[in-house]
């Protein structure tokens, strides 16, 4: 189910793109760390559906809620004329590459529990 939203949402994000208006450089920056936000709640919520601890209303907090405060963290720091969202960036990509490795783990173990499963029954049918 969740791969099917993922595929789901990668599809209308190709579409709307497309179709979207081009987004000025001045609001480049805020797009691109709200971004970075959104797509570190999206791999903490496949984390969490991973550990089957998912709730859609944390997600969706947490991926409006970080991207609106990333956003804020830009516009501050573009204000006081000190770079903040580079503090922002460096916690979000910290915790993509976090859960990231932790996806991997979990589906590496799961290869080769299968993997393992299959050669252990392969020698019991052969005795």
């Amino acid at each position: 189910m969740v791969l099917i939203a993922i595929i789901l949402g990668c599809i209308i994000g190709i579409i709307v793109g497309n179709f979207a208006p081009i987004i000025s450089y001045t609001y480049s920056g805020y797009l691109a760390i709200a971004i970075v936000a959104a797509l570190d709640t999206v791999f903490g919520g496949v984390v969490s559906s991973l550990n089957k601890k998912f709730d859609m209303g944390v997600f969706l907090s947490g991926f409006f809620g970080n991207a609106i405060l990333a956003m804020l963290l830009a516009y501050l720091g573009q204000r006081l004329n000190v770079d903040i969202y580079l503090a922002a960036i460096f916690v979000f990509v910290s915790r993509m590459f976090n859960n990231l490795g932790i996806i991997r783990r979990f589906y590496l173990e799961k290869f080769r529990k299968k993997r393992t499963g299959n050669v252990v029954s392969q020698e019991n049918n052969a005795k």
